[in-house]
């Protein structure tokens, strides 16, 4: 039987907890929550379901970054209002009009306090059925 999900994202970390307590409070990303808010799951993050993108780049790639090997893309519903949550706790981010596309959606990026590159994306809207 092939995967059929992604089980967990692990990296390392100069300082796990404070890098833990950033993704919480900027991203709502981590342990025990969910896009609706807090769960009793202190192991797992709940997300919603939909596409994900499994995508291995040439290493002289410069798509996220010369220093990164890896890069973090997680799904948003609301870019605008997240890029100003994000703008008004000083966080630096980073748009380009070449990144938006109305059959992909629309993209910014940030970095974590480690400089890890982070890609916030809103898919497009469903297209009605004819």
């Amino acid at each position: 039987m092939p995967v059929h999900a992604i089980g967990g994202v692990f990296f390392r970390a100069r300082d796990p907890d404070v890098l833990a307590d950033w993704y919480a409070r900027h991203l709502g990303v981590g342990p025990g929550l969910s896009p609706t808010g807090p769960t009793e799951d202190r192991w797992a993050w709940q997300t919603e379901g939909g596409p994900v993108v499994f995508a291995p780049f040439r290493t002289t790639s410069d798509y996220f970054g010369p220093e990164q090997s890896v890069m973090l893309n997680f799904r948003v519903s609301d870019l605008d209002g997240m890029m100003t949550r994000l703008a008004d706790a000083g966080i630096a981010v980073e748009t380009r009009p070449e990144w938006n596309d109305p059959q992909t959606g629309r993209f910014a990026r940030i970095q974590d306090p480690e400089g890890n590159a982070i890609e916030l994306w809103e898919p497009p809207p469903p297209t009605a059925a004819p």
